[in-house]
């Protein structure tokens, strides 16, 4: 089922996700289901559960390019549950974002270059991955969303902060956020 996504301002989004204690479940199997339809739905690149008001520490992410990224790289499709990020260094790189909680904006923000990942998957099998460029970002953007954190609040220059149908007005779906 196609959830409704919060949008930035809603409270929910502000608060600190509770880990999930059960897998295996048909509640979880039901939550990542919905948030699967929500994401393909919105041509999202990953979603968090807070951002569909559910109060877990689940992310979802993966596929090719979409219209939102078109010139991103494949990242392999992933249930993350009780996610622990370890930087590999402390390079960052700066990329544009956008979030389907904060519609028709982009920001350039700066993230990690490379990290490992850990978790689990919704069967409670262990999850334990290193990413970098794309793949890396999608995941801290996702896990910043269990922790309260939208995207604008890492953004250093708000000169490079705008509406994407400004920013980008030759690009395909340059107004879809």
């Amino acid at each position: 089922m196609i959830r409704e996504v919060l949008r930035m301002g809603d409270s929910r989004l502000l608060r600190r996700a509770q880990p999930v204690e059960a897998f295996g479940t048909p509640e979880l199997a039901a939550l990542i289901r919905d948030m699967r339809d929500t994401m393909a739905h919105l041509s999202g690149a990953g979603l968090a559960a807070p951002q569909i008001g559910v109060d877990l520490r689940v992310v979802i992410f993966g596929g090719g390019p979409t219209a939102r990224y078109p010139d991103a790289a494949a990242v392999p499709d992933t249930v993350l549950i009780n996610p622990v990020l370890t930087p590999l260094s402390e390079d960052e790189e700066g990329g544009w974002e956008g979030c389907l909680s904060v519609p028709g904006l982009r920001g350039w923000v700066p993230r990690w270059t490379s990290l490992q990942y850990a978790g689990f998957d919704e069967a409670g099998r262990a999850i334990d991955r290193r990413a970098e460029g794309f793949h890396a970002r999608v995941v801290q953007h996702e896990c910043d969303h269990l922790d309260g954190i939208l995207y604008p609040m890492r953004i250093r220059d708000f000169s490079r902060f705008g509406f994407t149908e400004v920013l980008f007005p030759d690009a395909p779906g340059a107004g879809d956020d």
